[in-house]
C-alpha cells in the first residue's frame, strides 16, 4: 500500500523526514521534490564499471540548461530525506515526462532505512531546457510487510552531494580512490 498525503504529513518528522519540507509540494499519495542547481557529466569517454570515473560539475543557471540528448545528467534533489519503517521509491512528474525528459534511468527504488539526497539519472530524449529549483520528481512510500534490516551502505547513505556510480567499490574494492573532479590536462595553462 502507498502511503497518502495526509499520512505523509502524519510521519513527518518522525519515520519520514523530508529536509525541507514544503506543504505546497504535498500530492494525494506523494510529495513533490525539487532539483538542485548542479549536475554532473562523465568526462570519461568509455565507462569502466571497475573504476571511478571522472566527473565534471555543471551550473544551472537561472536561465535554463539545455540537456543533449545521449548525454547522461547526474542531478540531485534539494531534499534530504530519512525513510524509517516505508520503501521509498522516486518518480519522475507526468509534466516533465511529457517533455522527454527521463528523471531515473533505474534507480527509482529506494531501501528503508536510506537517509541522503536522491541522485537523479536524467536522460533527454530531444534538446530540453531545464531549470534549477522546479519540482523534479515525487517520492511515494509503500508500506512494508515482514521483518527487514534498515540500509546500510558504505557508497550512498548519508550522501551530501550528487553521487557517481560506486559501483567499483563492489566490483575492485582495491582500486585507488581518487578524485573524481580530476582536471583534464587542457585548458589550464595561462598563454606565455
Amino acid at each position: 500500500m502507498i502511503l497518502s498525503g495526509q499520512e505523509i504529513r502524519k510521519y513527518l518528522g518522525g519515520k519520514i523526514v523530508i529536509d525541507p519540507f514544503q506543504d505546497r509540494n504535498v500530492n494525494p499519495n506523494s510529495y513533490n521534490l525539487t532539483l538542485h542547481n548542479e549536475l554532473l557529466t562523465y568526462e570519461e569517454v568509455v565507462l569502466d564499471m571497475r573504476e571511478q570515473n571522472r566527473v565534471r560539475r555543471l551550473k544551472i543557471p537561472d536561465e535554463g540548461l539545455v540537456l543533449n540528448p545521449s548525454q547522461l545528467y547526474l542531478g540531485r534533489t534539494v531534499e534530504r530525506t530519512e525513510t524509517h519503517g516505508f520503501v521509498p521509491m522516486i518518480e519522475g512528474r507526468s509534466s516533465i515526462g511529457r517533455l522527454g525528459l527521463f528523471v531515473h534511468v533505474t534507480a527509482g527504488f529506494g531501501d528503508i532505512g536510506f537517509c541522503g539526497y536522491w541522485t537523479l539519472e536524467m536522460f533527454a530524449v530531444q534538446p530540453v531546457r531545464i531549470y534549477p529549483w522546479v519540482a523534479i520528481c515525487q517520492i511515494i512510500y509503500h508500506q512494508v510487510a515482514g521483518e527487514y534490516r534498515a540500509y546500510e551502505s558504505d557508497k550512498y547513505q548519508h550522501n551530501r552531494d550528487i553521487q557517481p556510480s560506486m559501483l567499483y567499490k563492489e566490483l575492485n574494492p582495491d582500486a585507488a580512490q581518487r578524485d573524481p573532479q580530476l582536471k583534464l590536462p587542457f585548458g589550464d595553462h595561462e598563454a606565455p
